[in-house]
């Protein structure tokens, strides 16, 4: 029977690469001022979409798991109205999700289930929360393909 323990941790990091993969897909074609630009009255850009994905792992994962020391500023991952370059953007994204790999291939059999919280959700354990923060961002780089599509047309 296979390690229960190592089937999670490759399946979890692979599935976290895959959607830096998926977000790399539908934001790297896009120029710079169409990735601070959203083309409908509502919703948010992508570049703001893109820091705002790195500010949630930062502070759940980073900051709650992996003890980073980080510091959320949730507001202003949608407000910055003078926002990094789009390559500064997407290389924090990264950042996050490379301490995110590494945080999950840290894991024990034990953390699985040790308790989790952290503001704003109701994740109760690291598997909660670290499937709570995938399913999150793979909604949001849904909003990302969308966006692309519509600025590329």
């Amino acid at each position: 029977m296979p390690d229960l323990n190592q089937t999670i941790t490759t399946t979890l990091a692979a599935y976290y690469e895959f959607l830096a993969q998926k977000l790399h897909k539908w934001a790297d074609p896009i120029p710079e001022k169409d990735f601070w630009h959203n083309p409908y009255l509502y919703g948010n850009d992508i570049g703001h979409l893109v820091l705002h994905l790195a500010g949630n792992l930062n502070y759940y994962i980073g900051a709650e798991i992996a003890k980073t020391g980080y510091i959320r500023d949730r507001d202003k991952e949608f407000t910055d109205k003078t926002p990094p370059t789009k390559s500064q953007a997407l290389a924090k994204f990264d950042q996050a999700i490379a301490m995110v790999v590494a945080t999950i291939r840290k894991q024990s059999s034990d953390d699985w289930s040790a308790p989790y919280s952290g503001e704003g959700v109701d994740a109760n354990t690291r598997f909660a929360i670290l499937l709570d923060c995938a399913s999150h961002a793979d909604h949001h780089i849904g909003q990302i393909l969308n966006l692309a599509r519509e600025l590329t047309h």
